[in-house]
């Protein structure tokens, strides 16, 4: 899917390579320099999402996003910058971020959340309270789930994992996005603590039918829809 991106970055190095990057998987992407020029380009455009830099000149990236949150905009707003300490990434986050990566970027990790924000977005925009792929049926205000119709018996974190899978049904969840989603950003995993937790969901779905999970060597993990 082609997304209309504005990505506001003062490192022109790095913008024309994130540029060139975000083309090359179909988006088109208009650029900003600085605070001033960001706010001023979404006043004139409409934009599926924003990937914004922290450090940018005149008005910095937090501030640029609280006035844009004030203002009523509710387009998915990736944060992008070099710092990496829990309380950048909280104030981020009460400022009205969707998400937050940290340089250097993989485009292929990046093209990923991209997706997964839209997704997550919409989702949350449905009225209704279940979320299907397949023959896998999700309830995420009941915390239950069921295959063809019959009950799935899942830890807390099995369910999320479901969930989040589900939610990107058709599309890869990298390891990083399924350790920041369900474990936390702060979190800093010292094993294949995600490997290990998607065996024993697989066990419990293989209950009901086939494997339904694909693994993505080196990349993460697809639900098949």
């Amino acid at each position: 899917m082609s997304l209309h991106i504005l990505l506001v970055e003062d490192d022109k190095p790095l913008q024309r390579q994130l540029v060139e990057q975000l083309s090359q998987y179909g988006h088109e992407v208009a650029t900003a320099d600085d605070g001033p020029g960001a706010l001023a380009i979404v006043g004139l455009h409409a934009f599926d999402i924003i990937i914004l830099d922290w450090m940018i000149p005149s008005i910095d990236g937090i501030t640029v996003l609280r006035q844009l949150r004030e203002g009523g905009m509710h387009v998915p707003v990736l944060m992008l910058t070099a710092l990496g300490q829990v309380y950048d990434k909280v104030e981020g986050f009460n400022a009205g971020a969707d998400d937050y990566v940290v340089k250097p970027v993989d485009p292929m990790e990046l093209n990923a959340r991209l997706h997964a924000l839209l997704r997550a977005r919409r989702i949350n925009e449905q009225p209704s309270d279940t979320i299907s792929a397949g023959d896998i049926v999700i309830s995420p205000s009941r915390l239950r789930a069921w295959r063809s119709g019959r009950p799935l018996i899942l830890s807390q974190t099995e369910f999320k994992l479901l969930l989040e899978l589900s939610r990107n049904a058709g599309s890869v969840v990298t390891r990083p996005m399924l350790i920041e989603r369900i474990w936390g950003h702060d979190f800093m995993p010292t094993t294949n603590i995600v490997d290990a937790h998607i065996r024993h969901l697989r066990v419990k779905l293989l209950e009901h039918g086939d494997d339904p999970i694909s693994t993505q060597r080196g990349m993460g993990y697809l639900l098949r829809a």
